[in-house]
């Protein structure tokens, strides 16, 4: 049985954990502007979101997907475009369709991967404060 304590924070949690992959995602965009052939990559954040704290209903938390089972020691992990361990249930990335393509093939485009950089790392700070406040809180109640 989940405790009160993880289920008030269970959102925040998620959202924290979201935050950071997005981050590594738009940052990977970012530091491969000027490969030839790169596609930007995304992922919905929102829905993502409501898949890991199980439809918006904190009655019902989802369970974590297992990893990805290795049966036999010769088995390699799986990894994604940029080295990272795949996890069963992380959000699935998706291709960020531009306006203009570059000659080279490269999708990027800096001014909408720095502005997603900046509004991701804002809503990472504000979830930072908001669990902060309420681990405040919760500390302000238990003390008396």
């Amino acid at each position: 049985m989940i405790g009160k304590l993880d289920q008030a924070l269970a959102f925040h949690e998620a959202a924290l954990k979201l935050g950071a992959q997005r981050q590594q995602v738009l940052a990977s965009n970012i530091a491969n502007a000027d490969t030839p052939n790169y596609k930007a990559r995304d992922f919905d954040f929102a829905q993502a979101l409501q898949g890991a704290v199980g439809r918006g209903n904190p009655a019902t938390p989802s369970v974590p997907a297992p990893g990805l089972a290795r049966t036999a020691p010769g088995h390699q992990a799986a990894t994604g475009a940029n080295g990272a361990t795949l996890v069963a249930g992380a959000p699935s990335l998706l291709y960020r369709t531009g306006v203009q393509g570059g000659v080279d093939g490269n999708t990027v485009d800096m001014e909408v991967e720095r502005n997603q950089f900046t509004n991701n790392a804002l809503r990472y700070e504000a979830s930072i404060t908001m669990i902060s406040s309420q681990i405040k809180n919760l500390l302000t109640a238990i003390q008396g």
